[in-house]
Parts: C-alpha cells; sequence; structure tokens
C-alpha cells in the first residue's frame, strides 16, 4: 500500500511538473483575470511547479524509506528514517521558495542571513538539534536502550529531532526497575550538560546485578554462600555462560583490564549485628527484577530447610 502511495505520489508530481512547465511557456491561461493581484498563468504554473516539487519529493522519501527499513535493523533504520526527514526537508523548502522567487542565489544568501538571526532567537531548539546530531553519530543511545538521561530514567522509544522519548521505569509511581506506563519526553540538549547512563551501551546486552541477604554469625558462611551460587547457575545457566562471553568480548575492545568469572559469585559483608551476603550476577537489564525475585524465592526456601546452618538475624546489641 505505501509503495503504491509514493509511485502515485512521485508520478503526480511529475506529470505537475510537466503541466507547471507548459502553463509557464506556452501562457493558455492569458485570457483568464488575474489571481491574487498576479497573471493567472503565473499563479497556476508556480502552484503546479510546487506541487509537482512536494509530489516528487515525497514519493522518493516514502521508496527510500520503505528500503531502509528491509535493509537495516530497527535502530539504524530509525536513525536513517530521521536523516532523510531532515534532507528532504531541506530540499522541499529550498526548492519551493526557488519556485515561488525564481532567484537560487538570492534565495541561498537570504536563507544564510535568516539562518545567522534565528540562531539568537531559537537558541534551546537548535542546541537540541545539534546534540540530536552528535546521538546520532556518536550514538550514546539508540532506540530500544535502557538509559538514565539526567533525572529520567526509562526505555527509548524515540528520538527526534528536537526530544528523546522515553517509556518510564523507576517513576513516581513504581519502583524496582518497572516501567510505569507514563512517558516521558527529554530535550535533547539535555544529553550535551547531563550524565547519560546506558544500561547495555558498552557492546554487551547484560549487566551485573546483586542479591542481598542478611544472616547472622552463626550462619555456615562456606554453606550459605554455596547456595546462592547454585540457585543463580541453576536459574540462569546458559543465558549468564553467553552474556559473560559478551561482556568479555566489549571488554577486550577496551583498555580496561577487569576479571570476569565464569560463574556467580558472592561477597560477604559484615553489618552491625549480621552478615551480608550478596549474590552477583549477569543478566538482562529489563529481566532484572523478574530474576531478582526469582533467586529470592530459591535462596530463601533452600536456607528455610536447613535452619540448623543458616540463621537469620534478630534484633539486638551486640
Amino acid at each position: 500500500m505505501r509503495r503504491l502511495v509514493a509511485i502515485g505520489a512521485l508520478i503526480g508530481g511529475l506529470l505537475a511538473g510537466v503541466a507547471g512547465g507548459y502553463v509557464l511557456a506556452v501562457d493558455p491561461l492569458s485570457t483568464w483575470p488575474e489571481l491574487v493581484g498576479y497573471p493567472a498563468d503565473l499563479v497556476v504554473g508556480r502552484a503546479l511547479l510546487v506541487a509537482a516539487v512536494v509530489g516528487v519529493l515525497s514519493g522518493l522519501y516514502l521508496l527510500v524509506l520503505q528500503l531502509v527499513w528491509r535493509s537495516t535493523n530497527k535502530r539504524r533504520a530509525h536513525n536513517t528514517r530521521n536523516l532523510l526527514r531532515l534532507g528532504f526537508g531541506f530540499v522541499g523548502i529550498v526548492a519551493t521558495l526557488a519556485v515561488l522567487t525564481e532567484n537560487w542565489l538570492g534565495l541561498l544568501l537570504s536563507l544564510g542571513v535568516v539562518g545567522f538571526a534565528i540562531t539568537f532567537a531559537l537558541q534551546q531548539p537548535l542546541l537540541s538539534l545539534i546534540a540530536w546530531v552528535y546521538i546520532t553519530v556518536k550514538q550514546p543511545y539508540g532506540v530500544g536502550d535502557r538509559v538514565q538521561i539526567g533525572d529520567s530514567k526509562g526505555d527509548v522509544i524515540e528520538v527526534d529531532f528536537l526530544v528523546t522519548t522515553l517509556w518510564e521505569i523507576n517513576g513516581e509511581l513504581v519502583s524496582s526497575n518497572q516501567p510505569s506506563g507514563r512517558v516521558v519526553t527529554v530535550p535533547n540538549s539535555v544529553v550535551l550538560s547531563s550524565n547519560v547512563v546506558n544500561f547495555a551501551g558498552g557492546g554487551s546486552a547484560a549487566v551485573w546485578n546483586e542479591v542481598a541477604v542478611q544472616v547472622a554469625f552463626e550462619t555456615d558462611l562456606e554453606f550459605a554462600r554455596g547456595v546462592m551460587q547454585e540457585e543463580a547457575a541453576d536459574l540462569l545457566g546458559k543465558e549468564m555462560a553467553d552474556s559473560i562471553a559478551d561482556y568479555r568480548e566489549a571488554l577486550a575492545e577496551t583498555p580496561v583490564e577487569l576479571e570476569v568469572y565464569d560463574h556467580p559469585t558472592v561477597n560477604v559483608s559484615q553489618g552491625e549485628s549480621w552478615m551480608e551476603l550478596r549474590l552477583r550476577y549477569l543478566t538482562h537489564p529489563r529481566r532484572g527484577q523478574r530474576v531478582k525475585n526469582q533467586l529470592y524465592e530459591r535462596i530463601l526456601d533452600r536456607f528455610n530447610e536447613n535452619p540448623d546452618r543458616v540463621a537469620f538475624p534478630v534484633s539486638r546489641n551486640r
């Protein structure tokens, strides 16, 4: 359907261009009364040429856009679509004004003067446009990424010329990295002046998460740590192994040297009247809370099955 619309717009634009050229060259409407103070041939001819510009550019844009959506991934298609919009839009405006004025050189000079004046009047939108160019070229994030931009956190669903639209998580309504259903619009200019956190921007789709469990000093720490590692390995299995491989591959492309374990690990820290066991594992950021819930259930069930080896802290002074 879209292809038919594109072809129709292209053919219509070409026909309008031929008709407009004919009207301006032959003057078939010389006997008509003036329209808005100008000869009818001039008004109709230029109107047809403007329609030709709109039709041809719209048809070409739709045809190229279809090729883009078929030949690239979703993120690249989104970025390419924005570039096409900007390019075709600029060409369309210049061509339309040139048809109406018949003065290309003067038009370009006028656009330069007007653009210089607009720069001072529209600083913030222009700054957002510059930031969009930075986002497109540098790609600190893209459509589908989970990010935090300034105080806003969510999944990127749109990156336009002036704003980035997020599907909010961790907002006022919900917590624990869960979506609230609200949409947050962030000016692109914020990217140039605030920290941007991409939860999967290091080349790997997975991030490190932790599950913390507090136990009493009487607990068999070796047993408790083994239980937590076993449950994490059983739940995550091949998923974590694949994530570790991707993580190491991404890490190898940087100058950073880190020790990355092949399995979940448990770190121990001492509190005022308890020991805290922190299970560390790798998972996709969108599955973080779900995995954490499942791990808590598994670990606590195993601990409760062994009350002689795992004790939980009680309120007391030590």
